[in-house]
């Protein structure tokens, strides 16, 4: 049989270009590149999917807004605000609802692919924080996904700005008051910002620029770092079998990976899409244009906001005086210590970890939450911080619909913002060393198997039985806690690490990580017992 060559002109000019580029041989090593396969490793993409979404409405939606703060009359379809004067931004917005073929869809489509875009981000840093795949290669990725979750708050926050209807006016004005309270340079900032006094005629244009430019292509930037650092140094993987350390076990790019990726893409454009036709969102002709002595009743920014919105509403009233100056801290410290904590404490973990654990090795394999109960329960205790401040910020909302004290309701998160962490702490890591247990058990002894054995004295027992295979290796993927290093040599000579008050508090907190670690270990005879009983039964039951 002869086999079909591609016709000279194709083949001249792919040989032209590999010749010049080394392109062939380039796919031809990419395109087998191998892929662990879990459902959890999607979160990530539908964070690239989300983001590719937002770059397309955003683009349709750049071709009709006005990002201008000048005064105009509505003369639109929306019957109910004819004759309002209003800025052109939201003169605009009203008209891509309105008049624009598709605008109020693509306007939602746009809008929840935001909302999907933080949370699939925050769904991913969760996953790789429990999992451990932030530790060594790969804390340069962590740091860029911490990066763009921030920029992703302040994408955000622009963007449901820019409409300037009451709602989001009402943002800017706290805007406007956390750029104030920055200590010396505040007033400065604020006025820099929205060009004289709040609110100004620039603030929206501004913003605008930010929204369509500055920020995306920072976080395009990232994202690309991001994939191009994980294309070079492989994806981690579960604990399966066949997968260790050295070998990476999955499927390749081509054809398996880049068809479900495909699939995956459309099915998330699929969702986003029919959220925006069916699910409401942001409806701004129902706030009306800002005006600056009117608030909404129960007005909610975005959820990934919402913790600084709850930090700032459980605040109590702290002032300090001095020297003619007010510091104001009552809008300061719920605007840079909350998630100062969370960014921060995240940003500073996987070195804090390696310091303490002394772990200087590459990882490749994840960790189970489970194996390592000091990580698990500092993420469980960070989520329910977070958690808190998130329902914090719409306390009026579940004192109405409750019919409780907004006073009381403002205590219970000023006490439990505190008191909810560590009770997570505390709780997650409990159940963590108890599942370390139960598969230490398993791996000791074995599953149950439900068949009952009766022994010549009488006595009823039931059959263990080996876990199966891959059961086994998962559960025998845990590292066992290593002992600490040894302050002094056989010498008596002090370690230059254990030297002075860093070397005890390195070694204290090495103590807590480790000593009430429960190890799991394989033994040669771990079913003898229930072998012999095996062997002197004469009786089985079901």
């Amino acid at each position: 049989m002869s086999q079909a060559t591609p016709p000279k002109a194709i083949e001249g000019t792919l040989g032209f270009i590999d010749e010049r580029l080394g392109s062939t041989s380039f796919f031809r090593r990419n395109v087998k590149k191998v892929f662990p396969d879990h459902w959890s490793f999607m979160l990530g993409e539908i964070a690239l999917y989300s983001f590719i979404i937002l770059l397309l409405t955003g683009t349709f939606l750049t071709l009709w807004f006005k990002p201008s703060m000048a005064e105009v009359v509505y003369d639109g379809s929306y019957t109910k605000l004819q004759g309002v004067k209003m800025s052109e931004a939201y003169d605009s917005t009203l008209h891509i609802s309105f008049d624009v073929r598709g605008g109020l869809l693509m306007r939602q489509i746009h809008h929840w692919a935001a909302i999907l875009f933080m949370a699939s981000i925050l769904a991913h840093m969760l996953r790789v924080f429990f999992t451990g795949a932030y530790r060594k290669p790969r804390e340069l990725n962590w740091l860029i996904g911490i990066g763009m979750f921030t920029l992703g708050m302040l994408e955000g926050l622009f963007g449901y700005s820019l409409p300037d209807d009451l709602l989001s006016g009402t943002g800017l004005r706290i805007t406007q008051g956390v750029a104030e309270s920055i200590p010396l340079v505040g007033t400065y900032i604020y006025m820099f910002l929205f060009g004289g006094e709040f609110p100004g005629q620039d603030i929206v244009p501004r913003l605008y620029m930010l929204h369509i430019l500055l920020i995306p292509a920072l976080i395009l930037g990232m994202v690309t770092a991001h994939m191009m650092i994980m294309w070079h140094q492989k994806h981690t993987a579960m604990p399966v079998k066949n997968q260790t350390e050295q070998q990476v076990y999955g499927y390749p790019f081509y054809p398996v990976f880049m068809a479900k990726t495909g699939a995956y893409f459309l099915f998330t454009f699929g969702v986003v899409a029919l959220l925006g036709a069916f699910a409401q969102i942001n409806p701004i002709w129902l706030f009306g244009p800002y005006d600056p002595g009117a608030i909404s009743s129960g007005s909610q920014p975005d959820w990934y906001m919402g913790p600084l919105e709850g930090a700032l509403r459980i605040m109590p009233n702290w002032e300090i005086t001095a020297w003619g100056h007010t510091l104001s801290l009552n809008v300061l410290i719920p605007a840079a210590v909350p998630l100062g904590i969370v960014f921060g404490g995240a940003a500073a973990w996987p070195f804090v970890e390696a310091w303490v654990t002394g772990d200087k090795r590459q990882h490749h394999v994840n960790t189970r939450p489970r194996n390592a109960p000091v990580r698990t329960a500092t993420g469980m205790a960070a989520v329910t911080f977070y958690g808190l401040l998130w329902l914090a910020g719409a306390n009026d909302v579940i004192a109405e619909r409750f019919h409780v004290s907004l006073f009381a309701t403002t205590w219970f998160f000023r006490v439990t913002v505190f008191l909810g962490p560590l009770i997570a702490f505390i709780v997650t890591k409990r159940i963590c060393l108890g599942l370390q247990r139960k598969d230490a058990d398993t791996i000791g002894h074995g599953v149950e198997s439900g068949v009952i054995l009766m022994s010549p004295e009488g006595r009823f027992s039931e059959r263990h039985e080996a876990p199966r295979e891959e059961e086994k290796t998962v559960i025998l993927s845990k590292e066992n806690a290593r002992p600490e290093a040894p302050a002094r040599d056989a010498k008596g000579i002090p370690a230059p690490g254990s030297k002075g008050p860093i070397g005890h508090l390195r070694s204290r907190l090495n103590r807590a990580w480790t000593f009430d670690d429960v190890p799991v270990e394989e033994h040669e005879h771990g079913h003898g017992d229930q072998q012999a009983i095996e062997s002197g039964s004469e009786q089985v039951k079901h």
